[in-house]
């Protein structure tokens, strides 16, 4: 966000149909969801449908059109419709978005689809007073708010309510609809990356996960690892479709807990002292007398007299001990992380809210 300038956002949240902003979200806390006004389940659901739409902002809308009792159409609303980023950044988001669900230390894997790409984000304001969970699949974009009108702080038994919702609902709605997945555009790659580095693969990187670039923006190959490049094998768009089984009971979960593995190696038990102590006193007197008399004898018989006599003595002394020991032992610590419905444009309804 430093980077990039809050402003820069800040359109990009406008062209996706955020209406509520002001000049007093135009700082870093914007990164966070800082907003002074906040954003309405509505709006959020069309923002995030733009991510689901491939890049384009579709208005929502609360009907598809009205017939008459002959079956003729009187009404179609008109919805505005507009290009925000490409399709391939859209893709990158989608996927960035499906960690949560599929990841290993996700906070949303209650939310997964069988066969389905879903893509997610929880939130929680301070004090847990807002309860959030925002995502789409290739078919619905859905956004949930849990909360209250007076502040108070949501407790559910160590549950997202909002996400429970968000899952109940979401998984009947798919139920009898074909799997689907997000499709990746031509001009997006998918590489094996060196997680030390950052860096394309090798085949001596022990530690890689797997990221997606535009082309041309694919990094160099790493160099702190030795051997060959690692080929990523593409997913199989051709994978078999199914038809998504209904829920028989309600989804119930509790808030995934983040795994912490921590390590300590002790390298060298050897501890070396090290005692270094530094004496130094500096004694620092000055005298200033300054003594000004000025008589100016008027014609009129005034006198003025001014005598100004100034004494500064100024005495410092500054002892410094200093005493440094030293202990070679090295610890390693290592840590591993990673309701709106809007129905989507590729539904085969195509006037459908988005």
């Amino acid at each position: 966000m430093q980077e990039l300038k809050p402003k820069v956002a800040m359109d990009y949240l406008e062209k996706m149909g955020i209406s509520t902003l002001t000049e007093e979200d135009n700082n870093l806390a914007l990164a966070l969801g800082g907003l002074q006004k906040g954003i309405s389940p509505l709006e959020m659901a069309a923002a995030y449908a733009t991510i689901a739409n491939n890049g384009e902002y579709i208005e929502p809308v609360f009907y598809e059109k009205v017939n008459d009792h002959y079956g003729s159409t009187l009404m179609k609303p008109k919805q505005e419709k507009r290009r925000v980023f490409s399709k391939e950044t859209a893709f990158i988001v989608q996927e960035l978005l499906t960690q949560p669900v599929k990841g290993s230390n996700g906070t949303a894997t209650y939310c997964a689809i069988d066969g389905m790409d879903v893509a997610a984000k929880t939130g929680t304001t301070d004090s847990n007073y807002d309860r959030w969970l925002c995502g789409f699949t290739p078919y619905y974009t859905a956004v949930t708010w849990y909360g209250y009108d007076q502040n108070e702080t949501v407790e559910f038994n160590n549950r997202n309510p909002a996400g429970l919702i968000w899952a109940n609902v979401m998984a009947r709605i798919h139920a009898g609809l074909q799997t689907k997945q997000f499709e990746k555009p031509f001009l997006v790659q998918e590489v094996t990356v060196c997680a030390d580095t950052g860096m394309k693969a090798r085949s001596g990187c022990k530690n890689t996960y797997t990221e997606y670039f535009l082309m041309f923006t694919v990094p160099d190959l790493c160099n702190k690892h030795s051997g060959s490049e690692v080929k990523t094998e593409e997913k199989d768009d051709n994978s078999k479709t199914e038809i998504v089984e209904d829920i028989t009971e309600d989804i119930d979960a509790e808030e995934p807990q983040i795994d912490t593995n921590v390590v300590t190696t002790i390298v060298d038990e050897e501890e070396e002292d090290n005692l270094n102590t530094d004496n130094n006193e500096n004694t620092n007197t000055n005298t200033n007398t300054n003594s000004n008399t000025n008589t100016d004898d008027n014609i009129g018989g005034n006198t003025n007299t001014n005598s100004n006599s100034n004494t500064n003595i100024n005495s410092n002394t500054n002892s410094n001990t200093n005493t440094s020991t030293n202990s070679n032992t090295n610890t390693d610590t290592s840590e591993d992380d990673s309701t709106s419905t809007v129905e989507e444009e590729d539904i085969p309804n195509e006037e459908s809210s988005e």
